[in-house]
Parts: structure tokens; sequence; C-alpha cells
């Protein structure tokens, strides 16, 4: 297996801090035995090593190809123009946003020079990427744009041990949500769903969210769920797939739950991730569907307000190693 890449996200947040604990502290008994490439500033490994009081783990290269699939270790690769970078521990900055950009889009260019099949993406400050000039809403698009493919060619997903939740859109505001809902795009969502879980060896139905309080009640409250999202899943079970919906969203979660269902496709982030969240906090691992490489992501953000505490858990990040290294195995 080719080595697996880890950026750190936001060198400002809890990304270095969880790189430090887990490798550096003997927590990654059980993760895969796989070369990690660890890509971000070094200086903020160093930072949090220093306040746990350990010693380098990792060993710095300078050309990532040289790494073996067959020598398992812990490697840093800093990208250039990393050198010099302002570390502000805990506090959201350009920099930081700057950090975390160079870093993902040299994990992209080793992918596409074939140095990694996979990449785990430790969490970065959406609006701080921004401000360093990476004119991207977040991970899931820029990987995407990446890749070549559009945004609505990938599928946010959210993977717990009970309660599995994908997306049909991710971030706009709430009031444009009811006009991103397409029949095209909750078809494409179904499709990576029903093939994500199938890999995972689930096979009960993926079930559909319906968009308004009812699944509409048959049109009776917006007209979404009756024009639009139920051809849409008629069609995916006319194309094979097994699903079922539009179902109401307030019971629809425990239903899946209690294992009738292998996975829930939501409409927006707030109606499918606080009960994922709920069950799943610190062990969920988000995935991107779609994309023709492997990345997979811990269930939350930077953590700037608890940066350097030694509170946050390092369970979804573990999840989220295992998960990668499962899924590029097909």
């Amino acid at each position: 297996m080719k080595p697996l890449l880890v950026t750190l996200g936001d060198p400002n947040g809890l990304g270095p801090e969880l790189a430090c604990r887990l490798f550096g502290l003997g927590g990654s008994g059980s993760l895969p035995l796989v070369p990690l490439i660890l890509v971000g500033p070094e200086a903020a490994l160093e930072m949090h090593a220093r306040l746990l009081g350990i010693a380098p783990f990792w060993t710095r290269i300078e050309d990532p190809a040289r790494v073996s699939g067959e020598e398992p270790g812990i490697f840093l690769f800093e990208p250039i123009g990393l050198e010099g970078l302002r570390l502000d521990m805990g506090q959201a900055t350009p920099q930081g946003g700057k950090g975390a950009g160079y870093s993902l889009e040299a994990a992209c260019k080793l992918i596409r020079s074939g140095v990694a099949d996979g990449v785990v993406t430790l969490p970065l400050h959406k609006a701080m990427l921004q401000e360093a000039g990476f004119n991207f809403p977040g991970h899931t698009e820029f990987l995407a744009r990446f890749a070549g493919l559009r945004d609505e060619d990938v599928c946010m997903h959210l993977c717990g041990s009970k309660l599995r939740v994908s997306l049909v859109t991710t971030h706009p505001p709430l009031r444009e949500v009811p006009d991103l809902i397409s029949r095209e795009r909750i078809k494409r969502c179904l499709a990576l769903t029903v093939d994500f879980v199938r890999k995972l060896g689930v096979k009960t139905p993926v079930a559909v969210c319906g968009l308004n309080p009812h699944a509409g009640e048959s049109g009776k409250i917006g007209h979404e769920d009756l024009e639009i999202v139920a051809p849409a899943v008629e069609d995916a079970r006319k194309a094979g797939l097994n699903v079922v919906g539009p179902l109401p969203a307030d019971t629809l979660f425990y239903r899946a739950a209690k294992g009738e269902f292998s996975a829930v496709l939501a409409m927006y982030h707030d109606q499918g991730l606080p009960p994922l969240k709920l069950m799943h906090f610190s062990r969920a691992v988000n995935v991107t569907l779609g994309l023709p490489f492997v990345r997979t992501s811990v269930d939350h953000g930077t953590g700037f307000d608890i940066t350097g505490k030694g509170v946050a858990d390092t369970g979804s990040f573990e999840e989220a190693l295992t998960l990668a290294a499962r899924l590029i195995e097909f």
C-alpha cells in the first residue's frame, strides 16, 4: 500500500495537537500499519510536542516520493512557502488559512503524481482559508475542483458505527437550500451513498429525508418533496438502487439508528448532522464520496478554544485513519 497523507489543517487549531497526542504519546497501536506522511508546517508540530513534553516522533522528508509503502513510519513534509509561518495558537488568522491551504494543495499534487491514493484531512477554518486567497467554501469543494469535478459531482458523508448520513447540500445559507435541491443531485448522492454502504457490507436500504416537515404532507407543506425528492427516489429505485423515501426527518433518524436503514440522505447540513453528532460525536468520520481518490476527515472543526489544553478527543482522527486505509483497499 502507498503512504497515506495527513494534512495538518489550520496550524493554529487542533490538527497538529491531535497528531502529536495520537502519534507522540503512544496511542496509535491500533492504527493501520502504513507509512503516514504529515503535510504542514513543522513548527506547529514542534510547538505542541514541547507543550506535551515529547520528543519529535516524525522524520522530516524533502521528497515524499521516496517513502516506500513497505516502510511503516511517520514522516513530515513541509510544503514550500510555509517556512517561518507565523503561528498564533488558538487564534483564527489568515496565516493559519495559508498553512491549511498550502498543505491541502501540496497533498493534492502528491496524489496527482501518484505518491498516494488517499488523504486524511485535519480541520481548517473556512473563513481564514478564504482570507488567505483560497476561494473555496471548504475541503469538499477544494478537493472536487482539484479532481476536475463540479461541486455537485461529490457528496459529503458522515459515517458513524450506527448512523451514516449523506448531504444533498453542504454549507449554503439555509434560505438557499430549496433552490439547490435538484432531482439529478439527489440521484447522484443516492448512487454514491449506496455504493459506499455496499463497500462497508451493509445491505439495508438508504432512506431519504423529506425537505419539509412531514416530508411535505402530500404537497400541503411545500411542493419540493412531491415534485423533486419523490421523483428522484423513484428514478433511483428504477435504476436498481435500494432506497426509500422521502420520509419525515423527525422519525427517520430514530429508525436508522435502530438499524432499519444503512444510511440517511439528508437535504441540508443541520438536518442531517445534529442526530449523527448526538450519537457519534468524536467518533464519526467525514468522507467525500465521488472523488477518484480516498478522502476522510475528522467530524469536528478547528477547536481554537480548546487548542493546547489537552482535552480534545482523538477518536475521530483515529477512525478517519482506519477508514481511509480500509477504503483504499477497494
